[in-house]
């Protein structure tokens, strides 16, 4: 059925009302402006060009470094079966000119590892708990084990897997520490910073061809305002970051 008459009048006149609508919205100053040009980007710039590159780093790191520790043991395989305590005896028995020498810079370490018993002055061992996660991606709990460096404030983190048995260390860090957290099959160091409102963020991650825990990232964050002098005349003081709690299984 085709539209009468005054139904195609009164559709006319909608359509050439829109149509004026739209107009006027072409015209109005709340239409689509020009940015202008994009920016155009542009690549790092290699300096010095002409200067040979390095063919050897400046200095040993140990990136790449394991080690097995000796006289620990993880039967079956099972890390859980490991002590804790019995690793870090194994390393300051590995160790003695950081540990237990005449100029033993951690020898206050050694000394409190005899608080490490069952009485009442467990609270003074320098150990600290043992968290358990796979972070080789083999399938298989791996440790993470912090304890103090005294008489310093400084913490010995350090991560081991099982190899056959063996018990292997695959990160070794020693820093003073504001939390170490762990993100999938990476570490996560926070340390401060010199400059008030920042902090140092190292990552460790697990590398497959090294079979070991590699430095991927090293960084300084902002993590809060530095200190500035205020309206008053004083100072504005800079946000203190809080370490974080470990959460998860251990």
């Amino acid at each position: 059925m085709f539209p009468s008459r005054p139904a195609r009048a009164v559709a006319g006149a909608s359509l050439a009302l829109a149509a004026g609508l739209l107009l006027a919205a072409c015209g109005d100053s709340g239409g689509l402006v020009s940015a202008g040009a994009t920016a155009t980007a542009s690549g790092p710039t290699r300096l010095w060009p002409g200067e040979p590159p390095a063919s050897s780093p400046a200095y040993d790191y140990g990136e790449a470094e394991t080690e097995v520790v000796k006289g620990v043991k993880a039967p079956g395989g099972n890390i859980r079966q490991v002590d804790p305590v019995a690793v870090v005896r194994a390393e300051i028995a590995a160790h003695p000119e950081m540990y237990s020498g005449s100029d033993a810079v951690y020898a206050g370490t050694t000394a409190r590892m005899a608080d490490c018993g069952g009485g009442a002055e467990r609270s003074r061992c320098p150990v600290l708990d043992a968290y358990y996660r796979d972070l080789t991606g083999d399938g298989r709990e791996d440790m993470v084990l912090g304890f103090r460096l005294l008489p310093g404030n400084q913490t010995a983190v350090r991560m081991y897997t099982v190899r056959t048995d063996r018990l292997v260390q695959v990160l070794a860090s020693d820093d003073a520490v504001l939390a170490v957290e762990l993100a999938g099959r990476t570490v996560i160091i926070r340390s401060p910073a010199a400059i008030v409102g920042y902090e140092y963020r190292t990552q460790w991650t697990w590398d497959e061809d090294q079979l070991a825990m590699l430095l991927t990232r090293d960084e300084i964050l902002r993590v809060g305002r530095s200190a500035r002098p205020s309206p008053g005349g004083g100072t504005t003081s800079a946000a203190t970051p809080r370490p974080s709690s470990s959460g998860g299984p251990r």
